[in-house]
């Protein structure tokens, strides 16, 4: 473990706010579906397009004789004008905790790292003024956004360069947080919260924490 740390980087959905509901979000692809003409989508395809594969979703597009970017890109602004809705109906909210890392040391950078869209990302730190942040990465729009995502370190590294970090702590929710900080060379402190109480990970993490308040003294 690298202390002290130059840099903490977050995820953002189950670290900073709540995840955004899954049946809103499968309502938001049937919308994506109906976008590019198809109206009938199974349900096996609705969930695939929820988090799916380039191959996956090529393989759903051809089902349809759609063209993939056209849907993929139907399906990304489906996404982000529904978790803005719920964003501004309060259904997806900052955790109360995130005031515990909001006045971290002026030497110690930070960044959002999500798998969520850049967009959505930035109507989130608009909704919640986390002016704090000094750099964030959501996924960009494309098909080849999808192949970047974590565990593929993509993102965090570009934080990395960008903060100028050697030695930073990434945090997150997920396995594929703990993934991707490893394959970046990085620690990770997996945050247990309510939804991923009993959750196995694939490796032991640097730290498992269970609010953001650990993290000040993590560093």
């Amino acid at each position: 473990m690298g202390e002290p740390y130059d840099a903490v980087l977050f995820d953002n959905d189950g670290v900073l706010t709540t995840p955004t509901d899954r049946e809103v979000l499968l309502e938001a692809m049937h919308d994506a579906f109906a976008d590019v003409g198809v109206l009938d989508p199974s349900r096996a395809q609705v969930r695939t397009l929820l988090g799916p594969s380039v191959d996956s979703l090529r393989e759903v597009a051809d089902d349809h004789d759609v063209d993939p970017h056209e849907l993929w890109q139907a399906r990304e602004r489906a996404a982000i004008e529904t978790q803005l809705q719920e964003l501004e109906a309060g259904r997806k909210r900052r955790y109360d905790d995130v005031d515990a890392v909001a006045d971290l040391e002026d030497d110690v950078g930070t960044a959002i790292v999500s798998n969520n869209q850049h967009e959505t990302i930035g109507n989130i730190l608009e909704r919640f003024d986390l002016e704090w942040v000094d750099r964030w990465y959501g996924r960009e729009p494309t098909v080849k956004g999808i192949d970047r995502k974590k565990p593929t370190p993509y993102y965090l590294e570009l934080a990395l360069e960008e903060l100028g970090a050697e030695d930073a702590l990434f945090v997150g929710d997920s396995w594929v947080d703990v993934e991707a900080a490893d394959a970046a060379g990085i620690d990770a402190a997996f945050l247990r919260r309510d939804h991923v109480q009993g959750v196995g990970l694939p490796r032991e993490p640097a730290y498992e924490i269970e609010s953001l308040a650990e993290i000040p003294r993590l560093l």
